[in-house]
C-alpha cells in the first residue's frame, strides 16, 4: 500500500491493532490446546478419574475418543500436513 493508502487508512489502525492481538491470542490458544504433551497429560488424568471412579466406562470412552482426537490433530498438525482443524 502506498503512502497515501496508509494516510488514508491510518483511522483504522485502532481497529487493526485489536484483530492483531485477537489472532494473536487464538493462535496461542490452539497452541496450548493442541500441545501434544497437554493432551498426553489430560489422557492420564481422565484414567486416573475412572480408577478412582469419578466417571464411568462410557464417560471415559467418550472424553478419550475427544482426547485422542486432539492428539491426532496435533500431530498432523506438527508434521505439517493435513487441514488444520478441519473436520474429517
Amino acid at each position: 500500500m502506498g503512502l497515501i493508502g496508509e494516510v488514508l487508512m491510518l483511522p483504522f489502525a485502532p481497529v487493526r491493532g485489536s484483530l492483531w492481538a485477537m489472532e494473536q491470542v487464538v493462535n496461542e490458544a490452539e497452541r496450548q490446546y493442541y500441545d501434544p504433551a497437554a493432551v498426553r497429560a489430560e489422557l492420564g488424568s481422565l484414567e486416573e478419574r475412572l480408577e478412582a471412579g469419578e466417571i464411568d466406562e462410557a464417560e471415559f470412552d467418550r472424553m478419550e475418543d475427544e482426547l485422542l482426537d486432539r492428539l491426532e490433530i496435533a500431530m498432523t498438525r506438527s508434521t505439517g500436513t493435513g487441514n488444520h482443524g478441519t473436520t474429517r
